[in-house]
């Protein structure tokens, strides 16, 4: 039976894709046109049209950091891994954090110019939540292990 911490670990494996989906914000121009939704994946779309090089930065932090990091937790707690790995996991989870706060920091920067009218959605705080939980989860499985 899985004892709930690596349940935890293992339930992010799912969560973390849906919040990937799951709108960030609403953002238009001009408090007179309709806003459209923009999830992790589909401002990941518009980069890499856009800026090739932000775009692979922020894939590695939204993407990548969060989703190696679970998977290699829950080797951990499998015992196919070793928890010396835990500091390295630490990293990642910091890397993962810093996305959530770049994506505040345009929201913030974008309300504060004026000519586009930004609503944070439901899935920042979903994402946000997912990155919060991983590193709860390793701080909790560095202090058992």
């Amino acid at each position: 039976m899985l004892r709930p911490l690596p349940l935890a670990n293992l339930a992010l494996l799912i969560l973390f894709p849906l919040s990937w989906f799951a709108p960030l914000m609403r953002a238009g121009v001009l408090p007179l046109f309709g806003l459209s939704e923009i999830s992790v994946i589909s401002g990941l779309q518009a980069l890499w049209g856009t800026d090739v090089l932000l775009a692979l930065v922020v894939t590695v932090f939204a993407l990548f950091a969060p989703y190696l990091k679970t998977i290699a937790l829950a080797l951990i707690h499998a015992r196919l891994l070793s928890p010396r790995l835990l500091p390295a996991l630490h990293v990642l989870g910091k890397l993962a954090m810093a996305d959530v706060f770049l994506i505040a920091l345009y929201i913030v920067v974008i309300k504060g110019v004026g000519l586009a009218r930004v609503e944070v959605a439901w899935g920042l705080y979903f994402f946000t939540g997912c990155i919060l939980a991983s590193l709860v989860v390793s701080v909790m499985a560095g202090r058992r292990g």
